[in-house]
């Protein structure tokens, strides 16, 4: 399922028009992105929490070359399931 689908699948759920269903999910999106890169946790209860964990310094190679070479510490998104999802896909 991609945004356009999702927001289609919203929008027939909620009984309210494509339109406005692609401001609420973009709203929404826009907002959980904007929380975790200022380092906020984002807790939806049932279905997961988006953090932004931190990636130590490490050792890597150039695939073309074989050079040893220093990846830079870095943070990332992360997402973790929650209870009522992981029971959801694994039924």
């Amino acid at each position: 399922m991609n945004k356009g689908e999702l927001i289609d699948k919203v929008a027939e759920t909620a009984s309210v028009t494509k339109k406005q269903a692609d401001a609420v999910v973009t709203a929404a999106i826009d907002s959980i992105m904007e929380a975790v890169s200022t380092g906020e946790k984002v807790t939806l209860v049932g279905f997961g929490s988006f953090e932004s964990r931190e990636r130590k310094e490490r050792e890597g190679r150039n695939p073309k070359t074989g050079e040893v070479m220093q990846i830079p510490a870095t943070k990332i998104p992360a997402f973790s399931a929650g209870k009522l999802f992981k029971e959801k896909v694994a039924s």
